[in-house]
């Protein structure tokens, strides 16, 4: 028995070696061109469309030219993205794949008329349900355009030429081209998703493509050889467009355009399931990446999943409000400071010489004033750059942005990827530099508060009285406007919150010393006065846009640890001076999984630790609440009704903890629930997707290691038992996080002698076992897992307890977390009354 587990063991690094010599030859970073520069088109050639064809959503606000090119670029513009989100079919192992989201094959289980009810995705306006396979789109299932409808201006092919490359413009063989489309694609029929003719389907694709197969047959559309006839695009607006809440759709699978809103984000978005195109069936959740994504509740998704940082990270995909008001909160406290690649970002100075939009650049001081976009305050290099970086992270430019990591999974350093590299090498994102000034202007004047009197309806949820909201106003001034109002008392100078003294080492302290005058008698006097006014509501962001740091918050920390934007990172060039320079936050502490005990947990420092203040503009519309939507229920209807009735009930979270959601096996001492595997599940990689150089192998390595491959040559990891907390995994450090030699060695060793003990149990697995003997047999690697791991915080809905008892119940916590004091407790009538106010916003 030793000496066979001493030959497997021995084998490992040979499959090791194949697995790398599957990606010997791969291209450097900074040599590489995106699909457009090979083709020989410049930036100049993707003009940005200015057809009002979008001219009833929004409110029908009226825009200028530039405005219109503002917003159709944040709808349908891709940029060449659809070659990344075709490679993500390979990433994931063949789970997700957009051309079967946007199919409605009856073997899928999910059409156009339940569209919106299983993804949460919006029905684009002037499609109607595919009847059968469609002869024009190689037999695919896909929405068609209705006839009734003008034509679709952004598939104008002369106007708005594709590019070609590869096949397109030839011929296949079968009498028919591969078409060259339009570089904004085709409708799907899916709001922000467009479709573009693929580009490796050539002769001989074109000869092995089956439809039916591809729908029905595992065998055939697992083959990681096979070529799709399409490519799918997607655009900002698949995460951000949503029905509008004060001219919502009657019906939410049949909107008119008049019922959506560009800037209300994706608020009903179902990513576990439109990332395992199979959830809907047994074999779609028994995998573990439906396990994983299965943590993002409806409207979340996280944004770091491809870049992995090896933290399993879901964040709202939030609404974008009021420009206007945030850009004066940066004008006033934003300022950052930048150098090296942080430098390259555009500025509105580039494209402009006088007006307001000026303001927020000084080159000579090498300092931006900038809204902070991100959750955790760390896109910080102006406004501009956060919409560019955006870009990026959905697939822009994939040639050179997947060099820099492993995608999905992870494990490899990380490296920046150089703005400069994207301006030499990309004419897409050239193009898209030079299309987003034009989307700021859009959302400066677009991106309205959706306010609950302008709702159809919305006055019989607004009939509180003028005493009641008098004494909400109270509640929210001494209670949530330190953070939660544009409009503030200006701090008394001996308080020294200045840029020099704050900005980057120093922010802490300042926070601190802002938080103690925050409590003040005089800062709630002046305070009242300002919530008091009758303009309160007016040009306020609801927000200070401040990163506050998570020992106050006492929320989840796995946001706040976030990697991607510290020194050295992939998002280095999008993040200021100032964000790496902050200092950490201290010492938190946390609950242990499996057994509720408390676990300090010492913060690190460089931009970590912190969560910036969310808007409370429209938080009727919005909940449920937290950065993840853990505190609240769900509804899948977009009405009045039931946004209010998820806002009632997600705001009593917010205010009676006691109410949250508490974990089924630790119940209150976990204080919070926690994401647990829902069924027994595994890490399939299906043979066609086994690196070719393994291939050949496959009957072997069964006979070597029949716990790890199957018959059929898929490679199986696992059984992973139900039950089983889902960031153990999710949540592994692969990689040392500092450069030091020794760290990295012992980190090596650490994660080597896990994956041993991790082989073992494996192996030893007893068959028939229950999840709870599983579970035990495991037990042994819990701690070991702990401690690599990157974020052991695993309750999700914890914190924010501020006007609650749970805030001032403060034993068992650090140092640090009490450094904040105790706080007043709101009485129920007065929680009641800040409610009523809060449905005002």
């Amino acid at each position: 028995m030793i000496q066979s587990c001493w030959d497997a063991a021995k084998l490992l690094p040979l499959v090791a070696c194949m697995l790398l010599a599957a990606c010997s030859d791969a291209p450097r970073p900074g040599e590489v061109f995106d699909e457009a520069k090979q083709a020989g088109r410049d930036a100049a050639s993707f003009p940005h469309a200015s057809e009002p064809y979008f001219r009833d959503m929004d409110g029908g606000i009226a825009l200028s030219p530039e405005e219109e090119k503002g917003r159709n670029m944040w709808l349908v513009w891709s940029g060449g993205n659809d070659r990344f989100w075709t490679q993500m079919t390979d990433y994931t192992f063949g789970a997700f794949d957009l051309l079967k989201v946007v199919s409605t094959h009856p073997s899928l289980g999910y059409s156009r008329a339940s569209r919106w009810e299983y993804f949460g995705l919006v029905n684009e306006p002037c499609f109607q349900p595919a009847t059968g396979p469609d002869k024009n789109r190689r037999g695919l299932w896909l929405d068609l355009r209705s006839k009734d409808c003008a034509p679709d201006p952004f598939e104008n092919e002369s106007k708005y030429p594709g590019v070609k490359i590869g096949s397109r413009g030839k011929p296949l063989g079968d009498g028919s081209t591969q078409p060259v489309g339009s570089f904004y694609g085709w409708g799907t029929g899916i709001a922000g998703l467009r479709l573009f003719p693929n580009p490796a389907f050539d002769e001989k694709a074109a000869k092995e493509w089956d439809a039916e197969k591809y729908y029905t047959d595992p065998n055939y559309y697992n083959r990681k050889d096979l070529v799709r006839p399409y490519r799918v695009g997607m655009s900002c607006g698949f995460c951000h467009i949503g029905p509008s809440p004060v001219k919502p759709p009657a019906d939410p699978n049949n909107p008119k355009f008049e019922n959506l809103s560009s800037s209300v984000g994706a608020q009903y978005m179902w990513v576990d399931r439109l990332f395992i195109y199979n959830a809907n069936k047994p074999e779609g959740r028994k995998n573990y990446m439906y396990q994983l994504a299965h943590t993002y509740r409806q409207g979340t998704m996280d944004t770091s999943l491809v870049s992995t940082d090896s933290i399993n990270n879901p964040r709202t995909m939030n609404a974008v409000y009021d420009f206007v008001a945030r850009l004066e909160i940066a004008k006033r406290i934003g300022q950052e400071k930048i150098d090296g690649g942080e430098l390259d970002n555009k500025q509105f100075n580039d494209y402009v010489t006088s007006g307001p939009l000026t303001e927020f650049f000084n080159k000579s001081e090498a300092t931006v004033r900038t809204p902070h976009v991100l959750k955790d305050g760390a896109d910080s290099v102006g406004l501009l750059g956060a919409l560019n970086r955006v870009y990026l992270n959905i697939g822009l430019f994939s040639e050179e942005w997947l060099l820099h990591f492993n995608p999905v999974v992870g494990g490899k350093t990380i490296s920046p990827i150089p703005i400069v590299t994207a301006q030499k090498n990309s004419s897409y994102w050239q193009a898209t530099e030079a299309g987003t000034p034009n989307t700021a202007l859009f959302f400066l004047k677009g991106a309205k508060p959706d306010r609950l009197k302008d709702a159809p309806g919305g006055d019989k949820y607004l009939a509180a009285g003028e005493t009641t909201l008098e004494r909400g106003k109270v509640a929210f001034a001494d209670t949530c406007a330190r953070c939660h109002s544009s409009k503030a008392p200006l701090p008394p100078p001996t308080l020294e919150l200045t840029a020099g003294k704050c900005a980057g080492p120093g922010y802490v302290d300042c926070f601190k010393r802002y938080w103690t005058w925050t409590q003040t008698d005089d800062y709630k006097a002046q305070m009242r006065k300002i919530v008091q006014a009758p303009d309160f509501l007016k040009d306020n962001y609801l927000s200070t846009e401040a990163r506050v740091p998570v020992t106050l918050l006492r929320t989840n920390i796995c946001s706040p640890l976030a990697t991607n934007a510290i020194k050295g990172n992939i998002w280095d060039n999008f993040s200021s001076q100032t964000y790496k320079s902050l200092p950490s936050v201290g010492t938190v502490t946390l609950r242990d999984p499996f057994t509720g005990e408390l676990r300090p947990y010492a913060m690190p420092g460089g931009g970590r630790g912190y969560t910036r203040v969310p808007s409370l503009i429209s938080a009727w519309s919005t909940a449920p609440f937290l950065l993840n939507n853990t505190v609240g229920p769900f509804d899948s209807s977009p009405s009045v009704e039931a946004r209010l009735k998820v806002f009632e009930a997600s705001i009593e979270q917010m205010l009676w903890p006691e109410k949250r959601e508490r974990d089924s096996e630790l119940g209150g001492k976990a204080v919070g629930f926690i994401d647990r595997t829902t069924e027994r599940s595994t890490v399939t990689v299906p043979i066609g997707f086994v690196p070719e150089a393994m291939q050949p192998l496959q009957g072997r390595l069964h006979r070597w290691f029949p716990w790890l491959v199957e018959q059929d040559g898929d490679i199986v990891l696992g059984p992973i038992p139900k039950g089983v907390p889902v960031a153990l995994l999710a949540n592994l450090k692969l990689r040392a996080e500092g450069d030091g030699f020794g760290e990295k060695a012992s980190h090596v060793r650490d994660v080597g002698e896990l994956l041993i003990k991790l082989k073992l149990a494996l192996k030893s697995a007893p068959d028939g076992a229950s999840d709870e003997q599983l579970r035990e047999h495991f037990a042994s690697l819990r701690g070991p897992m702990m401690e690599l791991s990157k974020c052991p915080d695993f309750v999700v809905n914890r914190g924010h307890y501020f006007g609650t008892a749970q805030f001032n119940q403060q034993e068992g916590l650090s140092e640090d977390e009490k450094a904040f004091g105790r706080e007043p407790e709101l009485g129920d009538d007065d929680k009641r009354a800040l409610i009523a106010f809060l449905k005002t916003f």
